[in-house]
């Protein structure tokens, strides 16, 4: 459940537009910091689960500065950056396309994708309805999803450890090294994700029947993957 303090809506874009515009110039670098570079392997995971062939035409929703762009070239793909952060963009260290878009109205025609991915975003949308519709009617028929996301771990033991990295030294890493108000929103914004069960309920009703969830890292990292029914 959200929480009360956490805003929705139009104003919950707004926003995570603002927060993501100022933090730009340095995410990059604070994403490496505060996962000790976990991250990298992440998305290179993230890109196996598509099982796409090279040469692949691939989505990348809140593209931010392109690092899953980047990891896609390098699996041989065709990526095209989306993102809604102008100041993220404007910080993208990729020469794959990228479009300023809502990942909730894409600019693209039906079918028109093999895959797509989404890193670390699914609790910044206004709606993961309206995502995952939309993911259904981008993505051609077969094609593939691949989406990332914070998650917390079951076993007690780690679950209390991560938690209270998480909720308390991310922020003060954020804070150091850019922009701590961002990074505290960022554990607030756990709250945004529904249980896994509902959330494989929403993937399968929008369209991909057999998606399932892999837990990273000890659960401190999730994965959503499906295929296009």
């Amino acid at each position: 459940m959200t929480e009360p303090s956490l805003p929705t809506g139009e104003g919950k874009a707004a926003t995570v537009r603002s927060l993501f515009d100022r933090i730009g110039p340095r995410y990059d670098l604070v994403n490496r910091v505060m996962t000790f570079g976990l991250d990298v392997g992440w998305r290179r995971r993230a890109i196996r689960e598509l099982h796409l062939p090279p040469g692949s035409r691939v989505f990348d929703l809140a593209c931010g500065t392109g690092d899953l762009c980047r990891e896609l070239q390098r699996a041989g793909h065709r990526p095209v950056g989306f993102d809604f952060a102008f100041g993220m963009l404007a910080n993208a260290r990729t020469d794959a396309p990228l479009v300023q878009a809502d990942a909730l109205r894409l600019p693209v025609r039906d079918a028109s994708a093999d895959g797509m991915t989404c890193g670390f975003a699914l609790r910044n949308v206004v709606s993961l309805d309206a995502l995952f519709t939309e993911l259904a009617r981008v993505l051609r028929p077969g094609g593939a999803i691949a989406l990332l996301d914070a998650s917390r771990p079951e076993q007690p033991l780690l679950r209390a450890g991560h938690a209270v990295y998480f909720e308390h030294v991310v922020p003060v890493i954020g804070g150091f090294l850019s922009d701590r108000d961002a990074y505290a929103y960022l554990p607030k914004s756990m709250a945004y994700l529904p249980p896994t069960e509902e959330m494989l309920a929403m993937l399968r009703r929008a369209g991909f029947p057999a998606a399932r969830r892999l837990q990273l890292s000890g659960g401190i990292t999730q994965l959503f993957t499906g295929v296009r029914a």
